[in-house]
C-alpha cells in the first residue's frame, strides 16, 4: 500500500518565500488599480466639465434641438422689440400717464405689434400671493390688456436686481425679437424715434444699447444709492462702464444668455450695474447713444423724464 504524501522541511520553506515574495506584488498590483481609477475619474471629470460647459454654450447660443424648432416656429413672426414698462403696485397714476402720452391702447396695442413690436407694463407678484395688490393688478390688466406679469417674482423695490433677470429670463422664452427694452415708467418715449433706432440695429448681435456711465459707489450705509458690495470695486471705489437703467436695450442673444445662466448671475444693489456686470463677462457691443439718455428736455433724444 502506497503511504500518503508528505510535505518536507524544504517545501514549507519554498512556499513560505513564494507568499512573502507575493504580498509585494500583491499591494503594488492593488496600488497600480487604485491609481488608475484615480487618474481615470480625473480624465472623466475633465470631460463632464468640458460637456456642461459645451452645453452651457450650446444654450446660450440657442442650438439646442428645441430651441431650433422655437426659432423655426417663430420665423415667419419675427419681432423687432419687446419693451418692458417697469412699473410697481403704486404707480396706478404713472400708468395712465403712460397710456395716455406714447403708449398705445387697445387696437392700436394689437397694431402696433402687427408692426413687430410688443410693449407691457412688467410686475411681479405680491409677497401675499393673492392678496389686493395682485387682485387689483389682475383686474387692470383684465380691462387694459397691457402687461406682463412676472409669476416667479416677488415684487419690491430691493429685488428690482432679481426683477431684471426675470425679465429677460422670461421675456426671451415668450417671445422671439430681435432686442429687448427694458424702460422705467416714469419715462417719456418717442416710440417712433425708438423704433427708427432699434430698425437701424436689425441683426446687430451682442449689442448693449444705453447711456453709457459710470460713477462713485456708495459705501457708506444709509446714503441713497448705498451698494452693500462696495468692498468689490477696489480701492477707487468707482463703477464700471454701464448704461443707464431708465432705458437700455440688449440683442435677443445677450438676452438668451441672462435666461441660461440666471441661476449663476451675481446681483448688486441696482439692476443697471447688475447688467453692466453680466455684460463684462461675455463679448458685448457697448453702444453708447447719447438719444437714450433721458433726461428734462427732450430735444434730439428719444426718452425724457416723464
Amino acid at each position: 500500500m502506497e503511504g500518503l504524501p508528505t510535505t518536507t522541511k524544504g517545501d514549507k520553506r519554498w512556499r513560505s518565500k513564494n507568499l512573502q515574495t507575493s504580498k509585494p506584488s500583491l499591494l503594488m498590483a492593488f496600488f497600480s488599480c487604485i491609481a488608475w481609477l484615480y487618474v481615470a475619474g480625473r480624465d472623466l471629470e475633465k470631460r463632464i466639465v468640458e460637456a456642461e460647459m459645451d452645453l452651457t454654450l450650446a444654450k446660450s447660443q440657442g442650438y439646442l434641438k428645441n430651441q431650433l424648432r422655437q426659432s423655426e416656429s417663430f420665423s415667419e413672426k419675427k419681432l423687432l422689440a419687446v419693451i418692458g414698462v417697469y412699473t410697481g403696485f403704486g404707480s396706478y397714476l404713472k400708468r395712465q400717464t403712460s397710456r395716455g402720452s406714447w403708449m398705445p391702447r387697445g387696437d392700436a396695442l394689437k397694431k402696433l405689434e402687427e408692426r413687430g413690436v410688443v410693449v407691457r407694463f412688467v410686475i411681479g407678484r405680491s409677497a401675499n400671493r393673492g392678496d389686493s395688490l395682485d387682485r387689483h393688478i389682475d383686474e387692470e390688466n383684465h380691462r387694459t390688456k397691457d402687461f406682463f406679469i412676472l409669476e416667479g417674482h416677488e415684487e419690491a423695490q430691493e429685488e428690482l436686481p432679481k426683477k431684471v433677470k426675470f425679465f429677460f429670463s422670461t421675456a426671451v422664452q415668450n417671445w422671439d425679437a430681435e432686442f429687448y427694452v427694458k424702460v422705467n415708467d416714469n419715462i417719456d418715449i418717442d416710440l417712433e424715434g425708438l423704433i427708427g433706432l432699434l430698425e437701424h440695429r436689425r441683426g446687430q448681435d451682442s449689442a448693449y444699447v444705453g447711456c453709457m456711465k459710470s460713477g462713485e459707489v456708495v459705501s457708506e450705509e444709509g446714503k441713497d444709492w448705498y451698494e452693500p458690495d462696495w468692498w468689490k470695486f477696489g480701492d477707487e471705489k468707482s463703477y464700471f462702464q454701464h448704461a443707464s437703467g431708465s432705458l437700455f436695450i440688449l440683442s435677443k442673444n445677450l438676452a438668451q444668455y441672462i435666461n441660461v445662466n440666471s441661476a449663476s448671475l451675481k446681483t448688486y444693489a441696482y439692476d443697471d450695474t447688475s447688467v453692466g456686470s453680466w455684460m463684462m463677462g461675455v463679448k458685448a457691443t457697448y453702444i453708447d447713444d447719447n438719444r437714450l439718455c433721458c433726461g428734462s428736455i427732450r430735444q434730439d433724444k428719444v426718452c425724457s423724464l416723464a
